[in-house]
């Protein structure tokens, strides 16, 4: 059977990869005093809170569970509306929200009504690898470009301006970011899309993890941008990472009210709507008392991030840059590759295998996110207990 061109460029998703082997490591370990611990799953341990897991029976009960638009139930789109008003100040009409099958949709959606073939999307490297993934399925070409510590790990202005060429149709960008936890400055990310404009282009960003900032000088969603360029922004957002939703497949878009039409009239072909029981059970996220437990939820994970970011850099673990956001750690892995005699090229990929053998940790090795020194990063995840963190810095401690 000859698989298409677009199958082939499909890259692998080396995190799952990984996570096979520590699956399989797991088995063997399951039974003595270490057990394996995932730091390598980005993935909340806290699970959709009471309220929405009885909404979600309440709607099977009362039998809706048939197709909703395909734009999304118009109460859903005006909770979040409400949600935009309540947590940023701002006023996003509930027309320009579209309810999508997770953020992957989303993202799918967006990628299809604004990339032609041919067409170059500018990202930072590192960054998500599913992202570039969908500007390619699309037709389009993603162009990564390398940004480091010093930009916190996001694109400038200037990179944007010197990479720009006859073919580039935008730029796709992630605040906070997985896999560094990092966002753009206010001031950087208006430049940003101002240059953008200028340019007759398209600014795309993935605000996913916008709800777990930490951070005041962040925690601004770019539909807030002034001088009409919020208005212009395609957000992406999800109920996966801070409504604590990641199985039920729901997030949202907000675009533009000239691109709800075109959006609209793929999602009817491609999806016909996102599902049902999770949009009625969405509503309830957004009840005072599932807001208060989420907020509850935040302070938690900025206390792991604050309790596991020092000590990953007491050990040796580099965290360049302070997450502000998200719950990852992205650390320089090269010192403990070199006291453990792994090859420079191999760098980071041997490290994950060696710590799953030695500590009995999964990590995430930073192939996965480009090709910007991966060999010198691994991304641990925070989204574990404190007590597992806290378990995890034990063995790390044994075995550097």
């Amino acid at each position: 059977m000859k698989l298409s061109d677009r199958a082939q460029r499909i890259e692998p998703f080396y995190v799952m990869e990984v996570a096979k082997a520590a699956a399989q490591m797991a088995e063997q370990v399951a039974h003595t005093d270490r057990p394996m611990i995932y730091l390598n799953i980005g993935e909340p341990d806290f699970t959709a809170p009471p309220l929405v897991r009885e909404a979600a029976e309440k709607a099977i009960r009362d039998g809706r569970t048939q197709y909703t638009q395909a734009t999304g139930l118009p109460a859903l789109r005006e909770r979040i509306s409400g949600w935009y008003a309540q947590r940023f100040g701002l006023n996003i009409d509930p027309a320009r929200i579209v309810v999508t099958a997770g953020a992957s949709a989303a993202l799918q959606l967006a990628c299809l009504a604004l990339i032609d073939p041919e067409d170059e999307i500018l990202m930072p490297d590192p960054s998500y690898p599913c992202n570039r993934q969908f500007v390619q399925a699309a037709g389009g070409t993603a162009v990564l470009l390398p940004s480091g510590p010093d930009t916190r790990f996001q694109l400038s202005r200037e990179q944007v301006e010197a990479a720009w060429g006859l073919d580039t149709c935008g730029v796709l960008l992630a605040s906070p970011s997985n896999p560094t936890g990092t966002s753009i400055a206010r001031t950087e990310l208006e430049a940003i899309a101002r240059s953008v404009r200028e340019r007759g282009g398209v600014t795309l960003i993935d605000e996913i993890y916008l709800g777990l900032s930490y951070d005041d000088e962040y925690g601004h969603s770019a539909l807030g941008l002034p001088d009409g360029l919020g208005d212009e922004v395609i957000s992406i957002n999800s109920f996966s990472k801070y409504f604590n939703m990641t199985g039920w497949r729901l997030g949202w878009l907000v675009v533009p009210p000239s691109l709800v039409d075109a959006v609209e009239r793929i999602a009817q072909n491609l999806f016909i709507c996102a599902s049902t029981v999770s949009q009625h059970a969405a509503l309830a996220c957004f009840e005072p008392e599932s807001l208060a437990e989420y907020e509850r939820r935040r302070h938690e994970f900025k206390a792991r991030r604050d309790f596991f970011i020092p000590a990953l850099n007491r050990l040796g673990l580099n965290v360049p840059v302070m997450p502000d956001g998200a719950f990852y750690a992205y650390a320089d892995c090269s010192a403990a590759c070199q006291k453990w005699g792994i090859a420079p090229e191999s760098g980071s990929w041997d490290f994950a295998f060696e710590l799953m053998k030695r500590a009995h940790l999964a990590v995430t090795p930073g192939r996965d996110f480009g090709s910007a020194e991966p060999q010198r990063y691994v991304r641990f995840s925070t989204a574990n207990s404190m007590a597992q963190l806290q378990e995890a810095v034990r063995r790390l401690e044994q075995v550097l």
